[in-house]
């Protein structure tokens, strides 16, 4: 076989997949980027040709069958995808990608260690405990109607619930109110009835897309607003007690922050590390990285040589 082994790592979620190829020096020979490429959002067959695509462009001008480990990080990934394998090998790879949860590859994308714990909020939320790189526990994430406190959802459903509780008490509207009704409504406004045209707003899409309202919060709480700070640090709060449901106190097991809320300094990233370093002053904070390189890093794990070196170099 030409030239050296391979690992191929893939972060696949429902907007977007990503994959990343590298040699076991850590040197990144290939990249790509695609679609969504969730079966359960998108059906195994389309799921599958977007995978697929987004892999033979990250392996152009290699020979596939240099590819000695895989792993794919995926939500629900510890179900089997039976689909998958003739994908595989219709790819000639020389492994097949293994299958690991979201969240284990979001603790992998923020640091080495083999125990630790993850804090999540995205459109949903959860938190999780990882012991010797294998998800042992989870809270929450168990979706938008029974819970995801603190998740993007959470944020726009409060929001909305309290735009109406305004209306209901017949008060002026506050900023965050006029900004989630002007988001929901959009040019054309509520027109004479707020309230109506706020709840139909709602009910007329899914009801993950709420999820879109937690920039505007956020937005608002980054200019000061009281009533977007107010629910900032209720999300906040949420995601600290489901963390402390797994995570016992004075635990200085590291603590990886994921998710689209959390990744990067938003108002409730920067309040949640606050409550972190009050409950678990001892516990160093990380934000997950490149997931792509995270599963690579997996990947050569699985070989021997998931380094601390090796790390860093594929989850920067």
């Amino acid at each position: 076989m030409a030239g050296g082994r391979l690992v191929l790592g893939l972060d696949v979620g429902g907007t977007s997949t990503r994959v990343l190829v590298a040699e076991l020096d850590g040197r990144v020979v290939g990249r790509a980027r695609g679609d969504g490429g969730n079966p359960v959002a998108h059906g195994a067959a389309a799921a599958a040709r977007e995978i697929g695509d987004a892999v033979r462009a990250a392996l152009a001008g290699l020979d596939p069958a240099r590819v000695a480990a895989g792993v794919l990080g995926l939500a629900g990934g510890l179900v089997a995808r039976p689909e998958f394998g003739p994908l595989w090998d219709g790819l000639g790879l020389g492994a097949h990608p293994v299958l690991v949860s979201d969240v284990l590859l979001a603790h992998a994308a923020g640091t080495a260690a083999p125990d630790g714990h993850v804090v999540l909020s995205g459109t949903g939320g959860m938190a999780a405990e990882v012991r010797d790189h294998r998800v042992r526990r989870t809270a929450d994430g168990h979706g938008w109607l029974l819970g995801d406190r603190g998740s993007g959802v959470w944020l726009g459903r409060e929001a909305v619930a309290g735009a109406l509780a305004t209306i209901d008490r017949d008060e002026p509207p506050t900023g965050l109110d006029l900004a989630v009704t002007a988001e929901l409504t959009g040019p054309d406004g509520p027109g004479d009835d707020p309230r109506s045209a706020l709840i139909a707003a709602v009910h007329a899409q899914a009801p993950t897309r709420l999820a879109r309202l937690a920039p505007v919060v956020l937005d608002r709480a980054g200019a000061g607003d009281p009533a977007a700070l107010a629910l900032v640090d209720r999300a906040a709060d949420h995601l600290l007690d489901t963390l402390a449901l797994l995570r016992p106190p004075g635990s200085a097991l590291p603590v990886v922050l994921a998710g689209g809320l959390l990744t990067a300094d938003t108002p409730l990233a920067l309040r949640l590390r606050a409550g972190l370093a009050t409950r678990w002053p001892a516990a160093p904070l990380r934000t997950a990285g490149n997931g792509a390189g995270a599963a690579a890093w997996l990947a050569a794990r699985s070989l021997g040589r998931g380094t601390a070196e090796l790390h860093r170099a594929l989850t920067a």
